[in-house]
């Protein structure tokens, strides 16, 4: 691989392991500050959805914070042990917090449309990590590896909802209207790329390999 493309491929992933990892950590601001205060668009489930909203805002970063040392080779390579207890926690916390997201979805005071986003991002989440972790233990890494990067896309939503809230409201846009569109921009965009990506790189050449190629 071309020398430049190397190194933006290597900025690339920097840049969004340090993302992900400050967005995981700011993500638990609500344990100071209260719901209320740090999350108020999200505050109306404290009333009757009040489990739900936990489990997703406080097992969801935990997936986050993870995701980014599963890519690291050096890691894979040199401690599979801990890479595969890694895997675990992060296909746990996916379990535990897509499904409280996909409860969430349905109580979005934005409307019929933001919720069939959140739902779609729900199920295709827990769709690719369960894809994932069953290539992982039928040993066939190759595919392991490229149905986590999907799962990986899905997981990086909760950084890109972040900027674009954050435009949003810089730009004083109209909340209801701003968010129905980051329901499915916060995750659509990083799917396709993501694509994209395995279709340039040649990753999804293995589909078509036999078993023992892997």
């Amino acid at each position: 691989m071309h020398p430049s493309i190397l190194s933006a491929r290597r900025t690339a992933f920097w840049g969004a392991t340090v993302s992900a990892l400050a967005v995981a950590l700011i993500s638990y601001r609500f344990l100071p500050l209260g719901v209320e205060v740090a999350m108020d668009f999200l505050a109306h489930n404290l009333d009757g959805n009040a489990i739900p909203l936990y489990a997703h805002i406080g097992v969801a970063p935990i997936a986050l914070a993870l995701m980014p040392f599963q890519f690291m080779g050096r890691l894979r390579a040199g401690r599979p042990a801990l890479h595969r207890w890694m895997g675990r926690a992060y296909a746990a916390a996916i379990l535990v917090s897509g499904l409280a997201g996909f409860q969430l979805a349905f109580h979005s005071t934005a409307g019929s449309v933001a919720s069939a986003g959140f739902a779609c991002l729900a199920v295709l989440w827990l769709a690719t990590t369960a894809q994932g972790v069953i290539y992982a233990v039928r040993r066939r890494f190759a595919l392991h590896r490229i149905w986590m990067l999907r799962s990986a896309s899905l997981t990086f939503a909760a950084v890109t909802l972040r900027i674009y809230l954050g435009t949003a409201l810089a730009l004083d846009w109209d909340f209801s209207i701003a968010y129905t569109v980051i329901a499915w921009l916060c995750w659509v965009p990083n799917a396709l790329a993501i694509e994209i990506y395995l279709r340039v790189s040649g990753a999804l050449d293995c589909i078509s390999r036999p078993v023992a190629a892997e």
